[in-house]
C-alpha cells in the first residue's frame, strides 16, 4: 500500500490522456500535466566528476553557483547517450559533396521517415478499431433493450423529456458525481420527482454501467431496493430513471455531522440492507450479486427507511457456476480479499462488504480512513484486532455508549460480533446474507423487547 498520511493527502487519481490534441481544461478530471525536456550537461563540484572530453565550469543559465560538466571542442553534448560525442567531420571534401554521399542519406531518412509513418498509421487503426468496437457493442445492447421485453417493467422515456426535467442537465441540478458520471434532480410533467443518471460523454465504462443497471433493476421489485422508473437511449449516453430518494446516504448522515442516528435507527438500516441483499442472491432469478455494497450506495428516505442503490457493478449469477471468473471490481475498504485474490465472486462477496457496513454503523468511522494509525487505517482489519483482544466495545461509537442501557450495549456488541463473522477470511465461514438478515431481526428482537 502506498502510503501518503503524512503528506495529508486523502485520496489520489491517475488519468492517461493519449490524446495529444486534448488540453488539460478537457480533461475528466483536474489533473497534473508532466513535460519534460531533454537532461543537460551533468552537475560537478570538482574536475575529477567530468570525463576527459568535459571540463567542469559554471552554468551560465542558473544563477546559484551550479556548474556542470562542459564538452570540449570537437564534442558536442549527446542527450540520449548522456556523453560528449565527438563531432562528426569528413576529411576527403570530395567524397563529402558527392551525389552518392547524398542519395544514400535521402533513401535512409526517408525510409526512416516511412517506417515511423507505418507505426504511427498502425497504432491509430487500432484504437480506432478499438473504439468503434465498442460503440458498435453498445449500439446494440441499446437495440437489445428497446427490443428485449426486460424494460416493459419501467418506461422508455424521450430524450426531450429528460432535458426538460432535468432543465437541460442544468448544474444547479447536479446531486452527485461519480466515476460512472453524473446524477441529476429531476421533475417530470406529472410533478414526480426523479434521479436521472447519466454516463459522462465519451466515458465508455461508464456508459456500460448505466446500460448493466438498466438491465438489473428492470428483473428486481423490493421495498429495499431503488426502484427505477424507465429510462433513455435515445441519446448520445444512455439515461437510467429511478425513484428521487431526498435524504441522502448512510454515508452522508454517517461522516457529514447531520443528526446523529439512533441505534434503534442504525439498526433498522442494517435490517432493510440486509433485506434488500438477501432479495437479490435467494429471490432473483437467476441471483445478483452487486459487488459494490458502501455505505455511500444506501439510500435513506425521508423516514430513514433503507434502500440498496447503484447496481452499476452488479451481475447475473449462473446456476451451472460455482463462480463467475471476472476482473475484480469494487471499493477498497469494502473488497472480498478472497475475490480480490482469486476472481471468484460468490454471494459472499456482498457479504463481505455488508460486514465492513455494519462496523461502519457500530463505529460511525470510515472503512478506510489516513487519519487513524497506520497499522489501522483499513476498518475491517482495525476491528478484528480489537476482538482478538477482547476490546469489541472500544470500536463503538462513543454517542451510542451515553445513555444506552446494559440491553443496547449487548445489542451493539452483538452486532459487532455479527460484523466480524460477516469478515471471514475464508468466504466458506461466512454467513448468508439471509442468515444475516435473521440474525440482526433478531437482535432488534431483544432490543426493543427490553425497552
Amino acid at each position: 500500500m502506498i502510503r501518503v498520511r503524512e503528506s495529508g493527502c486523502r485520496a489520489y487519481r491517475s488519468f492517461v490522456n493519449l490524446d495529444p490534441s486534448l488540453p488539460v481544461s478537457r480533461w475528466p478530471e483536474a489533473g497534473l500535466e508532466l513535460q519534460w525536456v531533454s537532461p543537460p550537461e551533468p552537475v560537478c563540484t570538482v574536475q575529477s566528476d567530468c570525463d576527459s572530453d568535459s571540463t567542469c565550469g559554471p552554468d551560465p543559465n542558473l544563477n546559484g553557483g551550479v556548474n556542470r560538466c562542459f564538452c570540449h571542442s570537437g564534442f558536442h553534448w549527446d542527450p540520449i547517450a548522456a556523453l560528449c560525442a565527438q563531432d562528426v567531420t569528413c576529411q576527403d571534401r570530395d567524397g563529402c559533396g558527392s551525389d552518392h554521399t547524398a542519395l544514400i542519406a535521402g533513401l535512409t531518412s526517408g525510409l526512416g521517415v516511412a517506417v515511423i509513418a507505418a507505426v504511427i498509421g498502425f497504432l491509430m487503426y487500432r484504437r480506432h478499431k478499438r473504439i468503434k468496437e465498442a460503440r458498435d457493442r453498445l449500439t446494440r445492447e441499446r437495440e437489445d433493450i428497446l427490443s428485449s421485453g426486460g424494460v416493459k417493467s419501467a418506461k422508455l422515456f424521450t430524450g426531450k423529456e429528460i432535458k426538460k426535467a432535468t432543465n437541460n442537465f442544468s448544474t444547479d441540478r447536479l446531486l452527485g458525481t461519480g466515476g460512472y458520471g453524473e446524477v441529476y434532480y429531476g421533475k417530470l410533467d406529472d410533478g414526480t420527482v426523479v434521479a436521472v443518471k447519466c454516463a459522462k460523454l465519451g466515458n465508455t465504462k461508464g456508459i456500460e454501467q448505466v446500460l448493466n443497471e438498466v438491465r438489473i433493476l428492470c428483473q428486481v421489485n423490493h421495498k429495499n431496493l431503488v426502484r427505477i422508473l424507465g429510462c433513455c437511449v435515445e441519446l448520445e449516453q444512455p439515461l437510467l430513471v429511478y425513484e428521487y430518494v431526498p435524504n441522502g446516504t448512510v454515508s452522508d448522515h454517517l461522516y457529514l455531522q447531520r443528526k446523529l442516528l439512533t441505534w434503534d435507527c442504525r439498526l433498522s438500516i442494517a435490517h432493510a440492507t440486509a433485506e434488500g441483499l438477501a432479495y437479490l442472491h435467494f429471490s432473483a432469478v437467476p441471483p445478483i450479486y452487486h459487488r459494490d455494497v458502501k455505505s455511500s450506495n444506501i439510500l435513506l428516505d425521508d423516514k430513514l427507511n433503507a434502500k440498496v442503490a447503484d447496481f452499476g457493478l452488479s451481475r447475473l449469477a449462473h446456476t451451472d457456476l460455482s463462480h463467475v471468473s471476472t476482473c475484480a471490481q469494487g471499493t477498497l475498504g469494502y473488497l472480498d480479499p478472497e475475490y480480490y485474490r482469486n476472481y471468484q465472486l460468490t454471494d459472499k462477496s456482498d457479504v463481505y462488504s455488508f460486514g465492513v457496513v455494519l462496523l461502519e454503523l457500530l463505529t460511525s468511522q470510515k472503512a478506510i480512513d489516513f487519519g487513524r494509525p497506520q497499522d489501522d487505517v483499513n476498518l475491517a482489519i482495525y476491528v478484528q484486532r480489537l476482538v482478538e483482544e477482547e476490546r469489541i466495545m472500544d470500536a463503538v461509537d462513543p454517542a451510542l455508549k451515553v445513555g444506552a442501557s446494559s440491553v443496547e450495549l449487548e445489542t451493539m456488541k452483538a452486532l459487532g460480533f455479527l460484523a466480524v463473522s460477516c469478515l471471514e477470511e475464508r468466504r466458506q465461514s461466512r454467513p448468508s446474507m439471509k442468515e444475516v438478515a435473521e440474525e440482526i431481526e433478531y437482535i432488534i428482537t431483544i432490543a426493543t423487547a427490553k425497552q
